[in-house]
């Protein structure tokens, strides 16, 4: 398995900078309903999951330097999902809970954990 590179990660970047273009740039002047409500969904767990394992990482809780795992995609997912489309608009009266956030939370996590395991990944198909 290969060395992450957490915050040099390439993923990282591109989803950080189509974040801050989409948010800053193209949805104030595109009424396009994809542009405003699911594709940064689709860039949170590319853009957010290094940022989180930094921190896991600075404080003892991840003992390696892979690229993520499945599990840790799949966790980050259902926290995330949890944190954002339930507690956050049922508690705190804060975002509204939809279901298609969680989709596209989910479809991003596929899309980063297949681009980050991508050289494991066409090993196993390479192989016999």
């Amino acid at each position: 398995m290969s060395r992450f590179g957490y915050l040099r990660d390439p993923l990282f970047l591109l989803s950080s900078a189509a974040y801050a273009l989409n948010r800053w740039v193209l949805k104030p002047r595109i009424p396009s309903p994809f542009l405003h409500n699911h594709f940064n969904d689709l860039l949170l767990i590319p853009a957010a999951l290094p940022v989180m394992l930094v921190i896991q990482r600075v404080l003892g809780l991840r003992k390696h330097d892979q690229v993520p795992t499945g599990s840790e995609v799949l966790m980050h997912w259902v926290v995330w999902s949890l944190v954002c489309e339930w507690i956050g608009p049922f508690y705190f009266h804060m975002g509204v809970a939809d279901i298609r956030d969680v989709v596209s939370y989910g479809a991003g996590a596929v899309m980063a954990y297949l681009w980050w395991n991508r050289s494991a990944l066409s090993s196993r198909v390479a192989r016999p």
